[in-house]
């Protein structure tokens, strides 16, 4: 896996102050994407331990809220397989910390068992997320007056509430 960047001290790709990782590899390509570059699965810097060891050790500062994952495409499933190491460490070393995650696909149809993005570490990322931003983008939805989504067909999936439920329950960033 590949990262194209690190963003310290967003706050705009969730609640409160983040580290924000946007992982390379995209095989959506959404028309109007606003970082086209990241569809390349090679784009960036190779993802390795000590970029792990500094995105926890930036996230362990007291004035974050949390870590952003988002992309490119964090659900291809090579990017799954990596993130799925980060994932745990931050639950680990960082439990105080919310996991935010976007993606193109769409949670109650291409990540659920069957599904096209379906792998076999998704459900444990997926247990794993406070909150999952799913959708593709579409331009001709584009509204810059939503919370932390880009168009009206996205959805903030509160994921905790999601499990439990058994069905998606969305989070009131939606509003």
């Amino acid at each position: 896996m590949h990262v194209g960047q690190i963003m310290t001290a967003d706050c705009a790709n969730g609640e409160g102050m983040r580290v924000s990782v946007f992982v390379s590899g995209c095989t959506n390509h959404c028309k109007g994407c606003f970082q086209p570059e990241t569809w390349e699965f090679d784009y960036g810097k190779l993802y390795d331990k000590e970029m792990e060891d500094f995105i926890i050790k930036e996230l362990s500062e007291s004035y974050y809220h949390g870590i952003t994952i988002l992309g490119g495409e964090p659900f291809e499933p090579t990017n799954q397989r990596e993130l799925i190491g980060l994932i745990r460490r931050v639950k680990k070393e960082c439990p105080d910390k919310t996991i935010w995650m976007y993606t193109g696909f769409t949670y109650d149809r291409d990540l659920v068992e069957g599904g096209c993005r379906y792998t076999d570490v998704t459900d444990e990322i997926l247990d794993s997320l406070d909150i999952l931003v799913d959708g593709r983008y579409v331009e001709e939805l584009k509204n810059i007056g939503l919370n932390f989504r880009g168009s009206e067909n996205q959805r903030i999936i509160d994921m905790k509430a999601t499990r439990r439920e058994g069905s998606v329950v969305l989070s009131p960033w939606n509003n």
